[in-house]
């Protein structure tokens, strides 16, 4: 294609009065970003999508055109730019990291609110109690699910089912009492237990059985696995925990 001739695209999607469709509100953001003017047509009735899906042997919109040629959806769309979505069947660490960077700014956060500077003792220790109360949040979101998940590894969650739907109740507990700095007598224990229980757990499934299981730290419905992460969220807890017991700080 001479570069002087501008790149253009047609797309059809479902615009109607009770339903956009996002795929094709994606589809036109992204033919836009690679530079292309877009034919943008809109089906507006159920009828219409209809006749268009037969017409083209189609079974979805949106649908792109692209030198008469049909790419697809969306999906293809993206393939065709180089470009795929990830497989959401495939294990990641960016729910992880997205999470602990996270409540990192908000312990920063919140320590200069409170003392005029971010770096802080006080801003580590709300930076382990808020991400204790986030990957609680997260697995409450769904206990059943997480429950399922914590019993392939748990060493007393095996022996005591129930234990399973109790723990995100507790990790949650004990970081709201440390983020308040009360009930030392409370949140100590209960982090000091939950932390090393799930730590020996952890150790026990991943480097001694040498077992691949998913976490389930983050919750029922995450693709992390078994390992590391969900080894220093119980270490975390661990560490906390010794330190509100030994040092004289802001607890």
């Amino acid at each position: 294609m001479n570069a002087k001739t501008p790149k253009t695209a047609t797309l059809y999607r479902m615009v109607m009065d009770k339903h956009v469709c996002p795929w094709g509100l994606k589809a036109k953001d992204l033919l836009e970003r690679e530079g292309y003017a877009v034919d943008d047509r809109w089906l507006t009735t159920d009828a219409e999508t209809e006749s268009f899906k037969r017409e083209h042997s189609v079974k979805t919109t949106p649908q792109t055109f692209i030198a008469g040629q049909r790419v697809g959806g969306y999906d293809d769309l993206r393939r065709h730019f180089g470009n795929p979505l990830p497989d959401p069947k495939a294990t990641s660490y960016v729910p992880v990291i997205a999470l602990f960077a996270m409540t990192a700014l908000m312990a920063l956060s919140a320590s200069m609110a409170a003392y005029g500077t971010p770096f802080t003792i006080r801003a580590a220790e709300w930076f382990i109690a808020f991400s204790m109360c986030v990957l609680a949040l997260l697995k409450l979101q769904n206990v059943e699910t997480f429950s399922t998940m914590f019993l392939n590894y748990d060493l007393l969650a095996r022996r005591w089912v129930r234990y399973s739907y109790i723990y995100p109740f507790a990790e949650g507990l004990a970081g709201v009492l440390m983020i308040a700095g009360v009930l030392n007598w409370l949140s100590i224990p209960v982090a000091l237990f939950i932390g090393g229980v799930g730590a020996v757990s952890v150790f026990y499934a991943v480097y001694v059985h040498k077992r691949e299981l998913k976490c389930a730290c983050v919750g029922g419905g995450s693709n992390v696995p078994l390992g590391f992460v969900s080894l220093t969220e119980n270490l975390m807890m661990v560490g906390m925990a010794i330190w509100m017991l030994l040092g004289p700080h802001a607890m």
